[in-house]
């Protein structure tokens, strides 16, 4: 144990340095942020449902919620029950097992109902596809609003999908 404590001790702490702040990413942020807060005017509560991905998306998910994104700024938080959700933003392909579960989760959504696939396995079932395991893309279980593409869709993508679907929803005519 010494011997790692000197080791430690001279080479002192090892980081690499910030990335360069990327000022267009920001101001991009900014304005897609605003445009939520326009459009929306109040709270937008969204459920996450991993449908059997591989948890990249949920990464980039969880990124939203850190102090760059801002969304509880924005007043756009994620809920623990589809009963309190205005949106559902699904990953993965969704696997035989979940099927039941997503439907059931769809339905325990209130309408309005809002629903954006996030990553390419959500989309189009990915690498995975449809098999004797996975249902495939998200649209196959349950209607899809907005698809956001990528492997995994940085969050700003995600957070355009999830502007464009509350657009579109302001545009709708009401149910």
């Amino acid at each position: 144990m010494w011997r790692i404590l000197r080791q430690i001790a001279r080479t002192g702490i090892v980081s690499e340095p910030a990335p360069p702040v990327d000022d267009t990413l920001r101001r991009e942020a900014g304005r897609i942020q605003d445009e939520i807060l326009a459009t929306l005017g109040q709270a937008l509560t969204i459920r996450e449902v991993d449908a059997g991905s591989c948890n990249g998306c949920e990464l980039e998910i969880h990124a939203l919620n850190n102090p760059y994104y801002n969304l509880e700024g924005l007043g756009i938080r994620f809920v623990a029950s589809p009963r309190h959700a205005d949106m559902l933003l699904v990953t993965g392909p969704v696997s035989r097992h979940m099927a039941e579960a997503l439907r059931r989760t769809y339905e325990a959504t209130p309408e309005p109902r809002l629903v954006v696939a996030v990553g390419d396995c959500g989309c189009s079932g990915g690498l995975f596809g449809e098999s004797y395991a996975s249902c495939g893309r998200v649209a196959d279980v349950i209607p899809v609003d907005v698809e956001v593409p990528g492997c995994p869709p940085p969050p700003i993508e995600i957070l355009r999908g999830i502007l464009t679907a509350v657009k579109r929803d302001a545009g709708a005519p009401r149910r």
